[in-house]
């Protein structure tokens, strides 16, 4: 096969039959896409979480009778449910079976068992809706493929073992038919099944592009590409046509929900490109995102990220001392914690953490912070507003600086970063700021 697409379908884009159908029309529309990755129908994998996160057995099977009902739905919606329904039946009473059966808290690898049905269950009702239409097409279980190491809760991919089972399993099957396979869900060496964190379903498709030779990984979902701010802060936000992979990696590591941050690595690895756009609108259009790009303007977008925690560490043995950073560090290295933006002067540091589920602030424990104090003053803050403006040699144009804060006067800062990227410019404000200060700048940057 001369060109591969791999389509990823998020959990708005099969969140119903209807919503389902219109993706059916998507992939029937190119016979290219040959490998299709979907998520959780909207709303099961929150379900998914609360049922782990519950101990007592019946707020679990009122989470379960949700999941019950959304899937119940998209069954007798179909044509032959009778196709499917043995199937669907044996995960659901699986899932029961978990729940019944685990004790008052659920191990870490039975969480992510527990996270898998989603995926399961809607790969196997999309499959489904494609054979309807009278398409060759089979659902395969990603985990056969998508190996990662034992890190429950958001697992490693180990991107060798995964292109070499690809090549094997999956590659031969191609030329006859197309496969529906599960985002998000893989399986360790021992074959237990892992997650990739949340979100993780564009990963998954970016992985299976990269280990396929895919020429395109589409990423279907419920905006018509990637915005130059959140539409929903103003309205006065445009569809980016076209996007530089590093432009797009800054976009979704300071906060734009589009795509899941790790989900460009296999795409710049293989150069890959990526098009984002709206199962809903499809005839829309939508956002490409390559290597090479026809422009590169000063500024691209601007994203945010709310819930962010401001840590100062601030000692008199700072000054003209070495080594002070490397112990702050170490501290932070021990913990697991990770940070996003650091800045320092003569005696203090300060650096950002994600209060985000899952994210490093998870591991902001009362011994890392005492672990901190031996080192100088530790001060915590919260309520705390990332902004980030995206762009092209922002370290070095001339009065690119100038201008933003000219845009921002009146505005209380409480952290600058710039300069250690040529395509960000990030600092810290106040939450209840956040939205009113965005739509400033973009008035100022991009429509002025």
């Amino acid at each position: 096969m001369s060109e591969l697409i791999v389509a990823k379908f998020g959990g708005t884009s099969v969140a119903d039959f209807q919503a389902m159908s219109r993706c059916a029309d998507i992939v029937l529309a190119d016979d290219r896409i040959r490998v299709v990755v979907v998520s959780a129908s909207a709303g099961v994998t929150n379900q998914l979480v609360a049922i782990s996160q519950h101990t007592e057995l019946t707020e679990r099977f009122t989470a379960y009778t949700e999941i019950e009902r959304i899937t119940m739905a998209v069954l007798q919606a179909l044509s032959h449910p009778e196709a499917v329904a043995a199937h669907i039946d044996v995960l659901l009473s699986e899932l029961r079976i978990l729940i019944e059966q685990a004790g008052a808290v659920f191990s870490v690898q039975q969480k992510d068992e527990i996270l898998s049905f989603g995926e399961r269950l809607s790969s196997v009702l999309f499959t489904q809706v494609l054979a309807e239409r009278d398409a060759a097409v089979a659902c395969f279980d990603s985990r056969l493929v998508l190996r990662t190491d034992s890190h429950f809760g958001k697992a490693e991919p180990q991107v060798d073992a995964i292109r070499a089972l690809c090549q094997q399993q999956i590659k031969p099957l191609l030329g006859s038919e197309r496969l529906v396979m599960q985002g998000f869900i893989g399986a360790d060496a021992q074959g237990q099944t892992t997650t990739l964190g949340r979100g993780g379903s564009d990963y998954s498709a970016a992985l299976l592009g990269e280990a396929l030779d895919a020429s395109v990984v589409q990423i279907w979902t419920d905006v018509v590409g990637i915005f130059t701010t959140d539409p929903r802060l103003t309205e006065q936000a445009r569809c980016i046509r076209e996007i530089s992979f590093d432009e797009a990696a800054e976009m979704a590591t300071f906060g734009a929900k589009v795509l899941h941050p790790a989900t460009l690595l296999p795409a710049v690895r293989q150069n890959i490109r990526v098009f984002v756009g709206s199962s809903r609108e499809p005839e829309a259009g939508g956002t490409w995102i390559a290597r090479e790009v026809t422009e590169r303007p000063a500024y691209r977008a601007i994203a945010l990220r709310k819930s962010q925690t401001l840590i100062t560490v601030k000692s008199p043995a700072m000054l003209h001392a070495a080594g002070f950073l490397t112990r702050v560090f170490d501290v932070l290295s021990r913990h697991h914690i990770s940070v996003d933006l650091v800045t320092t002067s003569e005696i203090s540091v300060a650096l950002t953490l994600d209060e985000a589920p899952g994210s490093a602030f998870d591991s902001l424990t009362e011994t890392a912070i005492g672990e901190l104090r031996l080192l100088g003053e530790v001060k915590v803050e919260h309520g705390l507003s990332l902004v980030a403006v995206i762009g092209n040699h922002l370290h070095s144009s001339r009065g690119i600086t100038g201008e933003l804060f000219q845009a921002l006067e009146g505005v209380n800062m409480r952290m600058i970063c710039h300069g250690a990227s040529k395509h960000n410019l990030c600092f810290l404000v106040q939450d209840a700021d956040a939205t009113p200060v965005v739509k400033q700048l973009h008035q100022s940057l991009f429509t002025a």
